[in-house]
């Protein structure tokens, strides 16, 4: 990554903001936060503290996924994001093409995963020293040897959707790291479709959407 870093330069696609929140769609191929060298400085975050200088992290992206990601406004709706996030109280749901036709229509993968330490940032599955990591998923589409699937995930292990696609056998379509046809799609077909959080500020739910680009 470091050495091929091109990030797009998309204008900054804003979902929603408010006085507490604000909500981007982040592109594929941008970093969320800065990578170590100068030359990995470009990322989400800092662009949004161009235009919303109290932006503030609270979870992240991998480079390559592209939707909806929140930043706190405020240093007290970050310990409320953070907090929501740590005890698995929001919803996410992503969108992904993946290699093959998934057989049956819904199901759960249950598979603990780690670093691999010889090949990191790459993860896998290890169940004697793995965290725990479920994902949801529904099947949508089948075509040309693909499927379109939902995928809810309900820990948020780094990798995870990734890695669990690729133990199912079904890898999603141009992962630079965990499927082999990187160089035959413009970005892998990974997209977080939807967010669902309390709002910090009188905690109500709302939910964020960014349209899905493939």
């Amino acid at each position: 990554m470091s050495s091929d870093y091109s990030p797009p330069s998309d204008p900054l696609d804003v979902i929603h903001e408010d006085s507490e929140l604000l909500l981007v769609n982040k592109p594929a191929g941008l970093l969320s936060v800065p990578g170590k060298g100068p030359h990995l400085a470009d990322c989400l975050i800092s662009r949004a503290q161009q235009v919303f200088p109290t932006a503030l992290l609270v979870h992240r992206l991998d480079r390559d996924t592209s939707g909806v990601m929140v930043f706190a406004l405020t240093k007290s709706a970050q310990r409320h994001l953070g907090l929501q996030f740590e005890r698995r109280h929001t919803k996410k749901t992503y969108m992904a093409l993946v290699h093959g036709e998934v057989q049956g229509k819904t199901g759960e993968i249950h598979l603990p995963m780690v670093v691999d330490w010889p090949n990191r940032p790459l993860q896998h599955v290890n169940f004697e020293h793995g965290k725990q990591a479920v994902t949801q998923w529904r099947r949508g589409a089948v075509k040309d040897g693909t499927t379109r699937m939902r995928l809810s995930p309900h820990t948020g292990r780094s990798h995870q959707l990734r890695v669990h696609m690729q133990a199912m056998g079904h890898p999603i379509l141009g992962d630079p790291f965990y499927s082999d046809d990187a160089d035959l799609y413009p970005r892998m077909m990974l997209h977080a479709e939807s967010l669902k959080l309390r709002h910090p500020q009188g905690g109500r739910a709302v939910e964020f959407k960014a349209k899905v680009p493939f």
